[in-house]
């Protein structure tokens, strides 16, 4: 997620750096002075809390991102800052500020289709270098008086995710693991600890702290709206407390404040200034945080707060605005008028949200009478009680409408109704097969009658990739063939047994993410 503290020193030229070390390399009679880091040097710190980060993600919190994907980001943005500076000073200086871009890159960015558990898969290492360089040469290019404007990897990563996607590119979860876990214990401490320390010594702790008062504020006014949003850590919309204590206390969201937000060279000089900086920073945050129906949405417009209040700080720096003492009068004025936005909205949010009714379309609907026997594992109870019941049958109605649904956008070659009730490998599956359709001309669809279904926990994906239901189902499956004039040409049946993964993966709905063996989930 969020990026880490670019604590930068001022470049250093070849005298300078000379003079700072006596360490030096020859290379055809030229003598190159070598600068390496200081320990008491704030961006060697901030390392320390980033690396063990890292390798808790590793070891114990399931982060999905390898080794070698890391590696790409930090060694990609050493390489290029040792090579302008050395251009431009005529010394080696350790590349710390950029070394601190690309990890924070690589703690943040995510690739959905990296393999799970694969610690040293190089799975499209060049997306991670690639953000890595964008996000480094965004300190060279976009300058003011001197300096960068923008927090180079909030920038580089914010860019990212706007061109690339959720399908392609995503940011880290605002949830990690359950809170009692050792690891997520561990990581706590690393975050609050390490960024008090850091933030305290470089004069930054009250704007993180301003930060986090208005933006806790305004999460809790957008919470107790109703709003919601969908996200693949939780079986049901994320509403009310629910939201608040996953937005508010979110790792990535305290990472954002102690390690992103106070980079010394993009925030106000000004200690007030600075203390209106992190006011703005989290009521524009919340602003723009407050309309987004998905946790994707929710992050990148966390991470784009920054960038816009980047941009618009020199006009904190202004005399006429010296003058407000007290910024957090302005932040109530913000959330007085966020609350009544808020409120005038409708509290179902992401629940009403149906792709039947946004397509148009009315799927046939399951006679209750024929529902096949279900069964609950106790996993899914102590996760979610609510899926039992009711709620267990809710699911089961909508498994068995997406399957009687993907048969008729096969049928109608409807790409768009795919869409509306697939995801992930279903998806890709669905649409390989409409395309053969369209190539032949014959259409082959599968009719499902389900004799029973046990709902099971599945985390096929891994954790940081999301937790699904396993519908481990067993019936008949009937396959039938239809002639380009729509005239049943073929048809045979069989029993099955499968495991449909589901996951709410894009919004209110329920949809099929892929078809696993039986035994998957155990």
């Amino acid at each position: 997620m969020a990026q880490l503290a670019q604590v930068t020193v001022a470049p250093v030229g070849a005298a300078a750096a000379a003079t700072a070390s006596a360490r030096a390399i020859t290379r055809r009679s030229t003598r190159i002075p070598v600068v390496l880091p200081r320990l008491g040097d704030a961006r060697l710190h901030v390392a320390a809390v980033v690396v063990t980060l890292h390798v808790l993600g590793q070891v114990g919190l399931g982060f999905h991102v390898s080794v070698p994907q890391i590696l790409a980001a930090i060694l990609t943005c050493a390489a290029i800052q040792v090579a302008v500076t050395l251009r431009t000073t005529g010394a080696l200086v350790w590349p710390a500020s950029a070394m601190l871009t690309g990890s924070g890159v690589a703690l943040i960015l995510r690739v959905p289709t990296t393999p799970v558990g694969d610690h040293w898969t190089f799975h499209r290492w060049w997306v991670f270098a690639g953000v890595a360089a964008l996000s480094l040469a965004t300190k060279f290019v976009v300058r003011r008086d001197g300096t960068h404007v923008f927090n180079p990897s909030n920038l580089g990563l914010v860019a990212a995710f706007l061109a690339l996607g959720s399908m392609r590119a995503e940011p880290l979860d605002f949830w990690w693991a359950p809170t009692l876990e050792p690891a997520m214990l561990a990581a706590y401490g690393v975050i609050l600890g390490g960024g008090t320390l850091i933030t305290h010594r470089l004069g930054l702790l009250r704007m993180a702290a301003a930060f986090w008062v208005t933006f806790a504020a305004g999460m809790g006014v957008v919470a107790a709206s109703g709003h919601c949003f969908t996200a693949r850590w939780s079986f049901a919309p994320v509403c009310g407390v629910d939201q608040w204590r996953a937005v508010a206390l979110s790792p990535e969201v305290l990472i954002f404040l102690f390690f992103m937000i106070t980079d010394p060279r993009t925030v106000p000089a000004e200690p007030a200034a600075r203390t209106r900086f992190g006011v703005l920073v989290a009521a524009v945050a919340v602003l723009v945080m407050a309309p987004q129906t998905t946790e994707f949405a929710t992050k990148v417009a966390l991470l784009g707060a920054l960038t816009v209040t980047s941009a618009a700080r020199p006009l904190l720096e202004r005399p006429a605005l010296r003058t407000l003492r007290r910024p957090a009068v302005a932040a109530a004025a913000v959330l007085v008028a966020l609350g009544a936005w808020a409120g005038g909205r409708s509290a179902v949010g992401v629940v009403s949200q149906d792709p039947e009714l946004a397509g148009g379309r009315a799927a046939s609907r399951i006679d209750p009478a024929t529902f096949p026997s279900i069964s609950v594992d106790q996993g899914v109870l102590d996760w979610n009680h609510e899926i039992s019941g009711e709620g267990a049958r809710a699911i089961v109605l909508t498994l068995a409408e997406n399957l009687d649904l993907e048969a008729r956008a096969l049928l109608g070659r409807d790409p768009a109704l795919l869409e509306a009730i697939a995801h992930g490998d279903r998806l890709d599956d669905l649409r390989a097969r409409l395309r053969a359709a369209e190539t032949s001309g014959t259409t082959t669809v599968q009719r499902h009658d389900l004799d029973r279904v046990r709902v099971a926990l599945l985390v096929p994906f891994g954790r940081q990739d999301g937790l699904s239901l396993g519908m481990v189902s067993a019936g008949t499956r009937t396959t039938q063939t239809y002639a380009p004039d729509g005239t049943l040409v073929g048809s045979r049946s069989e029993p099955f047994e499968t495991t449909f993964a589901m996951r709410r993966a894009t919004g209110a709905r329920w949809m099929i993410v892929a078809e696993l063996p039986a035994d998957t989930a155990g």
